[in-house]
């Protein structure tokens, strides 16, 4: 797969992951964590804030591969 295709692939993989993972948290968030402490809430949206970043560096990593030749 050429650079340019693994780009664009990882543009549409990123806006997916960053929305339903925002859905999905939301959801969560909404049900569990409201209301049980301000300690809860901050815990949750510190883990939670975070949660993204190991899929997303794995989605840049794809899209920065070097093209074979």
């Amino acid at each position: 797969m050429k650079l340019r295709a693994r780009k664009f692939l990882g543009v549409i993989l990123t806006l997916a992951w960053v929305v339903s993972y925002s859905l999905v948290m939301m959801a969560i968030g909404g049900v569990f964590v409201l209301g049980k402490g301000m300690l809860v809430e901050i815990g949750f949206y510190l883990i939670g804030g975070l949660a993204w970043l190991p899929v997303e560096m794995a989605i840049i990593r794809f899209m920065s591969w070097p093209d074979v030749a």
